[in-house]
């Protein structure tokens, strides 16, 4: 057993607490009630980056990946990555896609429901620990406010709607892992102190169960590793029963003043003020006010208003020696001070003498309430390193048990002291039955990323971030001229707002109006040099305007400040290609091809410039280089074929062709240049069927309706050469 513990009896019996499986059942059904009103929902917000866009949740990458990279996908040791590390939650989401058979977000969603009402079920034996219905060794009993108090407490975490987040948002994920594998942890670490029919033991091997729970639940969110300081503070005030009050006060340098307590007595004299003796040996002697220690308790005789009074005056030599308050700022000072340390005296005074542990659990208790509602939120707290965040719900997910432990024991107390008992429960029930409404709501607010960016807008209409937030969505479904209206009063809002202006840029370059583009983007840059997308925007509008030199330049600052920016190689390339620098262009497009090999327009590109300059050996080999790499690309398919074709290789080019046409039936081109193929070929037939598909198409295809043309010329001739 460790040095000096004491044990806790019946933890490891924690499934004895009267309550049947049909209430941990309706505790369940109450959390499903609340939190299925998105079940069927969309994928939201950060879902879409830490899901769809994520390749780790898909089969070609290799496993072993997970653990080299961040939770969004990329690679921890990128300038880029985001650093929060999360495989285990990671991995939960590839199995969701595999089960699914694809990004189904109805599959995500369940999941996430399944795993809050099994947190919910599991707070039942966590709060039974931290209320104290536990009996703990040479100490009695603690203020038993369990089951019905850890009954109540586990209802309020599951229907609160703080948590909605978590269980809306699929990125939430990791939160709710973390926390179930924190709880355990912290369950398994009770559990290593327990009482059995021999005796009090320790167990060695349920503390190794919650260290390796704890690392799990690290690996699931950075924030599990807080259970380690958790079950520190456990373990000091509950198993080994530290004392919290006079670890204080030694803390405080008053742990003389615990003398006082047997040394210290009030005389009343007549109306005026008191006398205070102090004893010494045997004798009384008399002493003043300004000689007494004001947190030092007097007999019980002792009167609460001239405490109280005492306290004032005592505040009042402090407040006085600030020259610059006024008398009258003083008197309300004191005034407040006495109203807010009566009360506190008087109930500590309340538990003096035999009763004096329970003044010890009631600080343990809450001890226990700020330690749950502070650690868990240490990581995200900006305090020790900094976050990518500002404020995000789901952080909250662990640390409102604190809050759900002290909202609960605040009621037993006052349900104790209240004379209408059924009042106090009917307004706890109301506050309950508002939050599963609330939470009801929120989750139907979670069901698609407009309806819940319109949410914000009409709880913060003054908030810049939600108008970007709802313009970004109006501009991902084509609604241009509805997103400029809120990008424009996102900027007004704040008008350091760069990502705003940069996506306002955006769009007003794509509907050419390039000068108001440039001086939005030329701003962005101005209030951070280091954006490097607004200075590659900047680069292709400055290209636009044919201001060359410049957007080469700005080209460069943003490859400057993201090394590895392929999209920013592509526009280089594009540039160049521009200014006829083919060399330079074929060199861009393929850094960017190296970059990110998948990047079908880079690929699409080199090989056009080859084959427009009649490297077509060498445009041969770029396009099945590109094909090997992303051998479903149409694109890439139809521009092979195309260089096959001139190169004379016919079977090679049809099949091509096809298979292109196949993977996109309706493009024009494909058919219209496979009709050239055929034509070169001598199948005239095939020719011109191809043809008149593509005019159907695309009655202004460039150049298909005039070889169209002396296609029906060379069959008419060869019919009447075959009349004749």
């Amino acid at each position: 057993m460790p040095r000096g513990s004491r044990v806790l009896a019946g933890i490891g019996n924690t499934r004895r607490l009267e309550f049947s499986v049909a209430k941990r059942e309706s505790y369940r059904a109450i959390a499903i009630a609340a939190l299925m009103a998105n079940y069927d929902g969309d994928f939201v917000f950060d879902d879409s980056e830490a899901i769809i866009n994520n390749k780790d949740l898909r089969a070609e990458t290799p496993l072993g990946d997970l653990w080299y990279h961040d939770f969004w996908g990329s690679k921890l040791s990128s300038n880029t990555s985001h650093k929060s590390y999360r495989p285990l939650t990671v991995l939960t989401f590839r199995i969701n896609y595999l089960f699914a058979g694809g990004f189904y977000p109805v599959g995500f969603h369940v999941i996430n429901i399944i795993l809050h009402c099994t947190i919910s079920v599991l707070m039942v034996d966590v709060f039974s620990i931290l209320l104290g219905g536990l009996q703990f060794s040479n100490k009695g009993r603690r203020l038993n406010l369990a089951p019905k108090s850890s009954l109540l407490a586990a209802l309020l975490f599951a229907v609160h709607p703080v948590h909605t987040e978590c269980v809306a948002g699929i990125v939430g994920r990791a939160d709710l892992l973390c926390a179930l594998f924190f709880l355990l942890s912290f369950l398994g670490y009770c559990k290593a102190f327990r009482e059995n029919k021999e005796g009090h033991t320790f167990s060695v091997f349920w503390v190794l169960v919650s260290v390796i729970l704890g690392a799990i639940a690290m690996l699931c969110k950075e924030q599990g590793i807080t259970i380690l300081g958790l079950n520190a503070v456990f373990d000091a005030l509950v198993i080994n029963k530290i004392n919290l009050l006079e670890l204080i006060q030694k803390l405080l340098h008053k742990d003389k003043s615990l003398e006082f307590k047997d040394k210290c007595k009030v005389l009343h004299v007549g109306q005026g003020n008191p006398k205070y003796l102090y004893r010494l040996g045997d004798e009384w002697i008399e002493s003043s006010p300004a000689e007494k220690n004001l947190g030092v308790l007097m007999d019980e005789e002792f009167d609460m208003t001239q405490q109280c009074a005492l306290a004032a005056q005592k505040a009042s030599h402090v407040l006085g020696c600030i020259r610059d308050m006024s008398s009258r700022s003083r008197e309300v000072i004191l005034t407040l001070c006495s109203a807010l340390v009566r009360p506190h005296l008087e109930y500590c005074i309340q538990f003096e003498g035999p009763q004096h542990n329970k003044d010890e659990d009631w600080l343990e208790i809450l001890t226990l309430g700020l330690g749950f509602l502070i650690i868990p939120f240490l990581p995200a707290s900006n305090l020790f390193f900094r976050v990518g965040f500002v404020i995000a719900e789901r952080v909250i997910y662990l640390p409102s048990i604190g809050y759900c432990i002290l909202f609960t024991y605040g009621f037993s107390l006052l349900s104790k002291q209240a004379k209408k008992k059924k009042i106090l429960a009917v307004a706890v029930l109301g506050i309950l039955l508002i939050n599963v409404m609330r939470c009801a709501l929120r989750s139907s607010q979670w069901r698609s990323e407009e309806q819940l960016f319109r949410s914000a807008l009409s709880v913060c209409p003054l908030n810049a971030k939600v108008h970007y937030n709802v313009g970004k969505n109006l501009a991902d479904k084509g609604n241009q001229s509805a997103a400029i209206k809120y990008y424009r009063e996102a900027v007004r809002l704040n008008p350091k707002y760069v990502h705003a202006m940069n996506n306002l840029g955006n769009i007003l370059k794509e509907r050419n109006e390039l000068h108001e583009a440039e001086e939005l983007l030329s701003l962005a840059v101005q209030i951070q040099p280091d954006f490097a997308a607004a200075w590659m925007n900047l680069g292709i509008v400055q290209n636009s305007l044919r201001r060359f030199e410049e957007a080469e330049q700005s080209y460069w600052t943003a490859i400057k400040h993201r090394k590895k920016y392929p999209d920013c190689y592509y526009n280089l390339g594009r540039l160049y290609a521009d200014l006829n620098r083919h060399i330079d262009a074929l060199n861009a497009w393929r850094n960017a091809t190296v970059l990110k090999p998948e990047h079908s327009l880079a690929w699409n590109n080199m090989i056009i410039l080859l084959d427009n300059t009649g490297n077509l050996a060498q445009a041969e080999a770029v396009g099945r280089e590109a094909l090997e790499l992303i051998p479903n690309d149409h694109s890439l398919m139809f521009s092979l074929a195309n260089v096959l074709g001139k190169s004379q290789k016919y079977k090679e080019s049809e099949a091509l062709f096809l298979k292109a046409i196949k993977a996109n039936p309706n493009a024009a081109s494909y058919h219209g240049n496979l009709a050239v193929l055929y034509h070169r070929w001598g199948n005239l037939d095939l020719a011109k069927k191809h043809y008149e598909v593509s005019l159907k198409l695309d009655p202004m295809a460039p150049g298909t309706k005039e070889n169209y043309n002396l296609l029906r010329r060379k069959l008419e001739q060869l019919q009447k050469k075959g009349g004749a």
